[in-house]
């Protein structure tokens, strides 16, 4: 029997080192904890605000008419400015009036006279009559005769009067106080009462109106949050308005809702509603087209989260929370209504729940995530970084 070698023995040792050091692997590190950015949801009351076009319209308006035929004489007011209760705009030539005027007291004057002879003839009569002296026909006559001729009497003191009136006619003053606009006629120029174009129109524009229409749709969405209890709706004299001018300022004068429809437009399903805004300097002019701003009512105990918190599936919206352990659980919430870049979260939210906003793709529910504050500043960053 042939003895192994200490050399081979040695040799067999060291191969099957190498062997088993060849085949050998280190254990592979543990996966590291995602890291996830998180908010921290505390309720809030949250104004309710919606955004609308609108147009803007005087809160009266007066047009200024010719209410007797002549020529214009004068425009005494200047245009574009604003003017008094009972300040002239406009004289038209009176001496066509003033005739009139003269025609009728001459009239009235003749019937005084004849009423006078008849009240003495009738007087007289009376006497005789009582005498015997004059059949009674005739006392009749007499006395009729009179309050014939008194009837006119008051006839012609009715047309003396309707040409005092067409003669103060002749000057036109404003029947409201407010802005007069562009006058429609020229010195010289014959007007009359049947004339389609006024002759200019003043409008009151301090306070203004703002009118514009809400979709039946959201009206029904915020009764519905008012009978849940999550929304306080305003009152409609309490339900502040916001005019966001053309160039995208805010105007400096809050308004409030003065007026809203009993019917909703078939043509548009909409409701129309109204609002009264101070416009003291009167930088507002009617017809102006703005975007009003109506604070409706206050969400309470809301919550306001970013929009990228915000995640859908088939059965709705829902957030990831982090929970005991920190580990991450899904709960379905409720939404009201997109505030810029946020959602405001209605229901399925507790006070102080770490909602997860960024690093959302790494949280699965059931595992552990490292919970750090959100900050949109960096995310945004991160996100540029990203694309670039």
């Amino acid at each position: 029997m042939k003895r192994l070698s200490l050399h081979g023995t040695g040799c067999l040792a060291v191969s099957l080192a190498l062997v088993l050091g060849a085949c050998s692997h280190p254990a592979p590190p543990a996966r590291p904890i995602p890291e996830v950015g998180v908010v921290v949801a505390k309720p809030t009351d949250i104004p309710v605000t919606r955004t609308y076009s609108g147009r803007l319209a005087a809160t009266l308006t007066a047009q200024v008419r010719a209410r007797v035929t002549g020529i214009v004489l004068q425009r005494v007011y200047k245009e574009g400015t604003d003017v008094k209760d009972g300040q002239v705009l406009f004289k038209i030539d009176p001496a066509p009036l003033e005739a009139n005027l003269r025609a009728a007291e001459g009239q009235l004057a003749q019937a005084q006279a004849t009423a006078h002879d008849a009240e003495l003839k009738a007087r007289r009569s009376r006497q005789l009559g009582a005498k015997g002296l004059l059949a009674k026909q005739d006392v009749d006559d007499a006395i009729a005769a009179a309050a014939e001729a008194d009837a006119a009497v008051k006839a012609a003191q009715a047309t003396v009067e309707n040409a005092q009136i067409n003669l103060g006619y002749a000057t036109v003053t404003a029947p409201i106080s407010g802005r007069a606009g562009r006058a429609n006629v020229t010195q010289g120029a014959l007007v009359s009462p049947t004339d389609s174009t006024p002759l200019t129109t003043v409008q009151v524009i301090d306070p203004i109106y703002a009118n514009f229409s809400e979709p039946m749709a959201e009206v029904e969405q915020l009764r519905q949050a008012e009978k849940s209890g999550d929304l306080k709706l305003a009152a409609p004299d309490k339900a502040e308005v916001q005019i966001m001018l053309p160039d995208g300022g805010a105007y400096p004068h809050t308004g409030t809702l003065d007026f809203t429809d009993l019917a909703v437009d078939p043509t548009t399903g909409a409701i129309d509603l109204r609002a009264v805004v101070p416009n003291p300097e009167h930088a507002l002019l009617p017809g102006m087209f703005v975007k009003i701003r109506l604070t409706m009512g206050t969400l309470h105990g809301a919550f306001l989260l970013p929009q990228a918190a915000i995640q859908r599936d088939d059965d709705g919206a829902f957030v990831y929370v982090v929970g005991t352990g920190d580990k991450v659980v899904r709960r379905r919430v409720g939404l009201g209504i997109e505030r810029g870049p946020d959602w405001i979260v209605l229901r399925g939210l507790a006070r102080g729940a770490p909602v997860v906003v960024s690093g959302i793709q790494k949280a699965q529910p059931g595992e552990q995530v490292k919970p750090v504050a959100y900050h949109p500043a960096e995310d945004a960053a991160s996100a540029s970084g990203t694309a670039n």
